[in-house]
């Protein structure tokens, strides 16, 4: 119980945080309306797979700039201090609650902008919505660990980005590949596949948990 009660203070503090900051929220949302009006503008209504590969590389990026600040935001001193308060897992797992939480909102949000402006060719809404949740939270766990180790190496922000895009690119890939299926009536989501990003995921989970408190030390 003690363990969820400081995951659910820090969480609290990173959403208090969003609220008094709120040019970096609002700056993501310019972001994304900014990214898909151009895309409006440039090609208006695409075919579905250019509809599929657009969507899912627009929630990679939306992920990096909404994740990436996790932890690289975290001065020194201000790590130093919940060090001697919190345990480094709880700090983690608040960390990744909060990301995917966030990065679901900007999913969805996305998702509607999508809907709105470039057409809605998806037959099978409901599976998508699904894969969008799925999708959205893989890629906030992977950013936010990235994150973490970024934050170590000095602040540099360029390392999360080149550990993060060959660990990510297998992943879009498949969320790519599921979410073809949604375009047509004939075709069904493979649980295979769908499977395999949970278990990454529950990986992505327990490689935190377990490393971090060792980066932490550093």
């Amino acid at each position: 119980m003690k363990s969820v009660q400081h995951i659910y203070t820090l969480i609290k503090k990173d959403l208090l945080l969003e609220v008094r900051q709120q040019y970096s929220f609002y700056g993501i949302l310019l972001y994304i309306m900014a990214t898909i009006f151009v895309l409006y503008m440039t090609i208006q209504e695409p075919e579905t797979k250019v509809w599929n590969g657009l969507f899912w590389v627009i929630q990679l990026f939306i992920c990096i700039n909404a994740v990436a600040k996790s932890f690289l935001q975290e001065t020194r001193g201000r790590m130093l201090y919940f060090y001697s308060i919190v345990n480094p897992r709880d700090f983690v797992l608040a960390k990744l609650v909060f990301n995917s939480v966030l990065m679901l909102l900007m999913s969805f949000l996305s998702l509607f902008l999508f809907s709105l402006f470039l057409g809605n060719p998806i037959k099978k809404l409901p599976q998508f919505i699904g894969l969008v949740l799925l999708g959205g939270w893989s890629l906030s766990l992977v950013f936010t660990f990235l994150s973490a180790i970024a934050a170590k190496a000095q602040q540099n922000a360029a390392i999360m980005a080149i550990l993060g895009f060959p660990i990510i690119i297998p992943q879009l890939m498949l969320l790519m590949q599921l979410a073809n299926t949604v375009f047509s009536d004939k075709t069904a989501i493979a649980a295979s596949t769908l499977l395999l990003i949970v278990m990454l995921d529950v990986l992505v989970i327990m490689l935190a948990v377990i490393l971090f408190p060792f980066l932490w030390k550093e």
